[in-house]
């Protein structure tokens, strides 16, 4: 269990810290306490599958946001051989809000893209907290471009409170910059994987996660608003964050059952946070399985399979 925990973590924090004690003092030699042992292992294991497979809105939101939760990078070095990263938009900058590189799995290359987070506070103003500037997706098309030239599937990691909201982003064009991403991403002739390992927040999340499978791993949200700011707007206070959370259907569950995600990613029981090598190797599987079924479609029968799947989405019938 991590040293960061959230409400509804305490209760099988407390029983693993007593189950940590009766080992200590059993010593292996006394039998009932062995199987008192073995019952509050069984309980542990039972409340933790209890717990995590009934999760609201809100508590899956906290998940996605744990501190310890793997980020872009965690993935990418994990799963793949030899990385390297490319910077710069050829315009204005490098944003480190939005990282990329080129890196082969088990022989296989792909160009990796997604948005990066920081671990301490000096991290993350480094990153920006995840909030990509108009350069960021600049950054991420011209790594799109690249990989479409060199025929390599694009794997994008998308994990972002949304983009950057300040003056000088919108001074560069930051609506135009995510709107662009969306239509030329819709015509990549390379297989696009997208998968949303932590938050995927409005149109910063859209703008690198128009793909031929759009997956999400199972402690993560995906909306067009979160649910502090889409209860700040209806409640004018943060105070109904929780009953935003279950409104705006933003769990992966959700998301697939409404048809607007392609597939869920079971994480480890307690969260990606608790076993991330783990975690990295099944998102590689899935990565690899993907990929494999995406290429026996000509790049024709992909654009037209994508654009079919996203201009379904929301479509009401009377």
């Amino acid at each position: 269990m991590s040293n960061t925990l959230l409400d509804f973590e305490k209760p099988i924090a407390e029983l693993e810290t007593k189950l940590e004690d009766m080992k200590h003092l059993a010593g292996g030699s006394d039998e009932s306490v062995s199987k008192a042992i073995q019952a509050l292992e069984k309980k542990i294991v039972s409340l933790k599958k209890e717990t995590f497979e009934n999760l609201s809105g809100w508590q899956r939101v906290q998940l996605s946001r744990h501190p310890d939760r793997p980020y872009t990078l965690d993935y990418i070095y994990e799963i793949t051989n030899d990385f390297i990263e490319l910077f710069g938009d050829r315009g204005v900058g490098d944003d480190k809000a939005m990282v990329g590189g080129l890196g082969d799995i088990d022989g296989r290359g792909f160009m990796f893209i997604g948005q990066q987070k920081g671990r301490n506070t000096k991290q993350r103003q480094e990153r920006n907290f995840g909030m990509a500037n108009p350069e960021g997706y600049r950054k991420a098309l011209r790594l799109m471009k690249m990989a479409e030239k060199f025929n390599r599937p694009i794997v994008t990691f998308i994990d972002t409170p949304g983009a950057f909201p300040g003056l000088e982003a919108e001074e560069r064009g930051q609506g135009e910059a995510i709107a662009r991403n969306l239509k030329e991403m819709m015509m990549l002739k390379v297989p696009v994987i997208c998968i949303i390992i932590g938050e995927g927040a409005s149109g910063g999340a859209l703008g690198i996660a128009i793909g031929d499978r759009v997956l999400m791993l199972e402690n993560t949200w995906y909306s067009v608003i979160s649910p502090e700011s889409c209860s700040s707007i209806l409640w004018r206070s943060w105070d109904y964050k929780e009953q935003a959370a279950d409104l705006l259907n933003l769990t992966a569950k959700d998301m697939h059952r409404l048809k607007l995600i392609d597939g869920i990613i079971n994480e480890p029981l307690g969260g990606a946070h608790t076993d991330p090598t783990g975690m990295a190797n099944e998102v590689k599987r899935v990565i690899l399985y993907e990929v494999k079924a995406l290429d026996a479609l000509s790049p024709d029968e992909r654009i037209n399979q994508r654009i079919e799947k996203f201009c379904a989405m929301g479509v009401v019938k009377e």
